[in-house]
């Protein structure tokens, strides 16, 4: 008898067509180079109800947004959903490709997820709040991930 261990379905995630475009070439760009993040990416942007930019939920994680998380070990954190090329932990800039990006994309308030991180530990954290959005443009060329994945 074999035991599997049973994560929590995965809620519902809602994203806009423009980032679903921008999401899924950057991801499939990066499959040589991060292939672990870059195929959970494109498994969310698969499975996410994709809406026009203007549907989107305020509530709702997009790229852009600032938001404040809680944490699995209770700590309250704000960060902000970048591309590669603007990712500044110092700043609080997220990368999409990691896997604390690709976990929130798409997230609404009150819900929460799990993701396993890079070295192997499974984690879980609640969306608090979507405080907005920062200025961020896609890279130039979309298949371009940015200075930050080379």
């Amino acid at each position: 008898m074999t035991d599997t261990i049973q994560f929590p379905k995965k809620p519902g995630i809602i994203v806009s067509d423009a980032d679903q475009r921008r999401l899924t070439t950057l991801a499939t760009t990066a499959l040589d180079r991060a292939p672990e993040v870059a195929e959970e990416l494109l498994n969310e942007m698969e499975r996410a109800e994709v809406v026009p930019a203007q549907s989107v939920p305020p509530t709702t994680v997009q790229m852009g947004s600032t938001v404040l998380y809680k944490a699995d070990d209770g700590r309250e954190r704000r960060v902000s959903l970048v591309f590669p090329g603007q990712a500044d932990i110092a700043e609080g800039k997220i990368s999409i490709l990691t896997p604390i990006g690709t976990a929130l994309i798409g997230l609404s308030e009150g819900q929460s997820i799990s993701w396993m991180t890079r070295d192997g530990h499974r984690r879980s954290m609640t969306v608090v709040k979507v405080e907005g959005t920062i200025d961020t443009l896609p890279p130039t060329d979309d298949t371009d991930p940015g200075p930050a994945a080379a």
